[in-house]
Formats: C-alpha cells, sequence, structure tokens
C-alpha cells in the first residue's frame, strides 16, 4: 500500500488511520511520503512528510520544482511496481495530480480528508471526480455533497475525535510540563511550516511579551517539531521573549495544559476544540498569496471551529489584525471571561461527540472494499 502524507498534521492523520490498517494487514508494506508517527507503525519513508508543508502560492512556486520532482519521482516508483491500494492523506494539491495518474493506470486510489470544496476552491470537485475512486470523510456534511456529484465516498469520523479524550486532566498535564498548577497557562502554537513559523512566531513572541506585562503570573509554552527548534529558540532569544518555554513536541500536553491558546489556523484549531479550549486563531502570508487565496473563499471565517459553528464563536486575527496587541487583548478577553469560556467548551463537547467514530477501523473497511472489488 502506497500513501502521500503531507506536513505535521497529514502524518498525526495518516498515524492514527494506519492503526487500523495494521490491525486488517499487519504484515502489509506501507510506503511513501510520511512521517515519524507514520514510521513508528513500520512506514517506509521515501521522502519525509515536511517535504511538502508548504502552504500560500507564492510559497508553493518557491519550492514548485523540488515538489514537482518528487512527485514524478514517486509516480514513475508507482507506475514501475503498482500498489494494491495508493491511499493520500490530505494534501489535495499534491495527491490529486498523483492520484489521477494512478487510477489511470488502474490503480484503486483513496482520499483521506475531502478537500475543503465547502470552504474555498469548489471548482476541485470535478478533479477529485476525475482522481478519486473513494473518498474518507472526516465531516459528517461532506459525503452527501460528494453523492450529489457522483463520488463514493464514507463518514469515518475524525481520528483526532478517537485520539483525544472528551475529558482531560489539565492539572496532570502541568505537571508533565513542568508547570506551576495553579498558575495560569498560555499556549503558543504559530504552526508547523517554515512559512507559519516566519510570519506568526515573532508576533507570537511579542504577544507573550504584552501579556506577560499585563498578567506577570501567565505561564507560557510553545510546542515545536524538532527540526524547528533551534530556529525558534533562536527567534525567542532574539525577541527577549524568556518567559516562553519551548517544548518538544508534546503539543497534546500544551494544550491539555492551557487556558487559552493562541494559534495559527489550520488543523490545530479543530484539536484545541477537541481539548475544549478558547482560543485566538491568527494568520499572517505573504501578502500576495493572501489576496490570492481571499478570491478563492466561499466562507467568511478562516478557523474550522469557526467553519463548523457557521458563526464566529472564537475571534479570528488574519494578516494586518495579527498584530501583538490584538492578539493579546483577545487572549486577555478570554481570560477574563470564564464563564464565556465554559459556555464554550460545552460548545465544543457537542462538536467532539458529533466527530466521534471507529475511524480506524472504518477507514480500513472502506479501503478493503475497495482493494476487493
Amino acid at each position: 500500500m502506497a500513501m502521500v502524507a503531507g506536513e505535521t498534521s497529514g502524518d498525526l492523520l495518516a498515524g492514527l488511520m494506519m492503526q487500523g490498517i495494521r490491525a486488517q494487514w499487519p504484515d502489509a508494506n506501507l510506503y511513501g511520503i510520511g512521517g515519524p508517527r507514520m514510521q513508528a507503525q513500520g512506514f517506509h519513508a521515501l521522502w519525509p512528510s515536511e517535504k511538502l508543508a508548504v502552504r500560500g502560492y507564492v510559497e508553493v512556486l518557491r519550492h514548485y520544482r523540488e515538489i514537482v520532482g518528487i512527485r514524478n519521482q514517486l509516480k514513475a516508483q508507482l507506475l514501475a511496481k503498482p500498489p494494491e491500494v495508493f491511499v493520500g492523506v490530505d494534501a489535495p494539491d499534491f495527491n490529486l495530480d498523483l492520484e489521477r495518474d494512478l487510477k489511470q493506470s488502474g490503480i484503486p486510489t483513496v482520499h483521506f480528508v475531502c478537500p475543503s470544496i465547502w470552504a474555498w476552491r469548489a471548482e476541485r470537485i470535478e478533479k477529485i471526480k476525475q482522481s478519486v475512486d473513494h473518498v474518507l470523510c472526516i465531516f459528517p456534511f461532506e459525503t452527501q455533497l460528494l453523492h450529489q456529484h457522483g463520488i463514493a465516498a464514507t463518514y469515518v469520523g475524525h481520528p483526532l475525535a478517537q485520539a483525544i479524550p472528551m475529558h482531560v486532566d489539565m492539572l496532570k498535564a502541568r505537571r508533565e510540563l513542568n508547570l506551576d498548577p495553579e498558575r495560569p497557562v498560555v499556549a503558543l502554537l504559530p504552526g508547523s511550516r517554515e512559512s507559519e513559523i516566519t510570519y506568526l512566531a515573532e508576533r507570537f513572541f511579542l504577544t507573550a511579551q504584552l501579556l506577560a506585562q499585563q498578567q506577570p503570573q501567565l505561564q507560557f509554552v510553545l510546542p515545536a517539531m524538532p527540526s524547528m527548534m533551534a530556529r525558534i529558540e533562536n527567534l525567542r532569544d532574539q525577541v527577549g521573549a524568556s518567559q516562553v518555554q519551548i517544548l518538544k513536541g508534546q503539543s497534546h500536553a500544551a494544550l491539555a495544559a492551557c487556558d487559552v491558546t493562541l494559534i495559527a489556523s489550520g488543523t490545530a484549531t479543530l484539536e484545541a476544540a477537541l481539548f475544549k479550549k478558547p482560543m485566538v486563531i491568527a494568520y499572517n502570508m505573504n501578502w500576495l498569496s493572501w489576496q490570492m487565496m481571499k478570491r478563492k473563499k466561499l466562507q467568511p471565517w478562516v478557523g474550522l471551529p469557526n467553519i463548523l459553528a457557521q458563526e464566529i464563536c472564537v475571534p479570528e486575527l488574519l494578516q494586518e489584525q495579527a498584530t501583538p496587541l490584538n492578539m493579546s487583548n483577545a487572549v486577555l478577553d478570554w481570560l477574563r471571561s470564564p464563564e464565556k469560556a465554559q459556555a464554550l467548551a460545552r460548545r465544543f463537547e457537542t462538536l467532539h461527540a458529533s466527530l466521534l467514530r471507529d475511524t480506524p477501523t472504518l477507514a480500513a473497511h472502506a479501503i478493503q472494499t475497495l482493494v476487493k472489488a
């Protein structure tokens, strides 16, 4: 079975799905593009998933030749020695083109995580139809949308809803991170991509400094990918945000321990919602990329919690609005409004329950059905 999972979130989702695949086929040969969570389950990574961790039109152009080169090399290998099935995990800009070529050659193709055609770039529906034999959907409303266009799809729930407990022990998480259990904690999650670190990390550190001036008792944690640790620590030291503790990974521990999180738009915002945490969503990217993305948007929100709620339930500060002052004020608003935070937590419990399924087993069963057919 060949698989491609782009960036950290794809590696996380694929790693969870692989639990079901391993239960179904313990000796399956799994290979392609993946990250450490997949490799921990015996996945053979021909390239690391971080090679695909690029967001934004301009950023993609900068890495275009390398990304296309990787895709062409992988395609040649898969066509020369076809797998029984190909599973693309998220990364639609990379995977859909590859899946189309594989499908045309007779290799069954599965795409895990429906491209967010309900949020932006709705025209991709035709490309999905050309490229994919079966889509594994993580949100319940997606299957009906795909069925309307003649695309086979199965709702498998969101693997993170199964991986994250309905209720977490905040004090235990704080002890594990050597934090004072009595003092409030702010988790900073500026993203895992290089471009996100470039555009957001310094602003997040400056925000932490402003917050510490307002509330000196605050504790700050920032979970970083091991490959980004040195860069993020250097940025922290340059800014002088010595109050921020950099963690090696441990994003779930940070979310479990925190009272509120300042977080980059992306899958991590859903993780924060599943941890029932109030959040401030921020994003900043290359100006030209932002202008192009705005034209493709179908929803007035970018954060998954707001898109799923179909309204603003957590603040979004984007581009020029994502200033340290604005972000610190939004975080302080949550810290000063415990009743509002509790109401949000109850809302997120309902969301969690709606996404909770036995995702690994359902995904493996759908793949098995396609392979047998």
